[in-house]
């Protein structure tokens, strides 16, 4: 039985998710499939792919992809058509940060934060485009980051990334409507697995302290977010970037 609040709309809906085999992929992963829609996840580590179908069999297929690698993201769309034959809803999710002063980013650290998080996006938004506008429908939406609206220090890549992301989907928002639509969640501190691995303990608490409500988001809050964006009751929603931090903007 499906337990998710838009399973209606969302049931049986062919829905691809990048970077789906951890944080608020997974989550998110986790969340369609218990809508009731045909998931598959698209990761660059295939033992935590295998390791996610195992421990979460609603989620249908996985794809080991690089989504920083335009044929690569090609060959798994060709995956997805066998596998799904279609797409309705793409999740561009995949993305890395690394906590650096701007002036000791390297040109090699530089190209792979923005091959990931931008190139990547723009990648598998338009292999997904091109399947939607063919079959007349879709949603897709993007991680950005509270990071692409305003600056933070020791992410000046990441931000530059994000911020990209924001403006690719108001543009394409507009090219694709209304076929498609284009949305960017903006999440705030989000507590993953890649954020724990960036922060200590006395960090994180830091951070809480600067937030209204005093902690990090749960990925599982991020993914009910992205469940509205693709489900008929945000019908009237396309080019917005859309925060969730916990008051941290206001």
């Amino acid at each position: 039985m499906n337990t998710g609040k838009y399973s209606d709309s969302l049931q049986d809906k062919r829905v691809v998710i990048t970077g789906g085999a951890s944080g608020i992929g997974l989550a998110t992963a986790i969340r369609f499939a218990e809508e009731g829609s045909v998931v598959t996840i698209l990761d660059i580590n295939e033992d935590r792919i295998q390791s996610t179908l195992k421990e979460y069999p609603k989620i249908k297929h996985g794809i080991t992809a690089d989504v920083s690698k335009a044929q690569e993201v090609k060959d798994a769309f060709e995956k997805v058509d066998s596998l799904m034959n279609g797409v309705d809803v793409l999740i561009a999710n995949a993305g890395i940060s690394v906590r650096a002063k701007f002036i000791d980013i390297t040109p090699e650290q530089w190209r792979r934060v923005l091959g990931i998080n931008l190139d990547g996006i723009f990648y598998t938004a338009q292999e997904a485009a091109n399947r939607m506008l063919s079959q007349g429908n879709g949603v897709i939406l993007m991680t950005a980051s509270t990071n692409g609206l305003v600056g933070h220090p020791y992410y000046a890549d990441y931000n530059a990334s994000k911020s990209g992301v924001n403006l690719l989907a108001r543009t394409m928002a507009l090219e694709l409507a209304p076929t498609i639509r284009v949305n960017t969640v903006c999440p705030g501190y989000v507590l993953t697995p890649m954020q724990i691995a960036e922060y200590t303990p006395e960090m994180l608490e830091q951070v809480n302290e600067k937030i209204p409500l005093k902690r990090h988001a749960l990925p599982e809050e991020v993914a009910g977010l992205y469940a509205f964006l693709a489900s008929r009751e945000a019908a009237y929603i396309t080019g917005q970037h859309i925060p969730i931090d916990g008051g941290e903007l206001a």
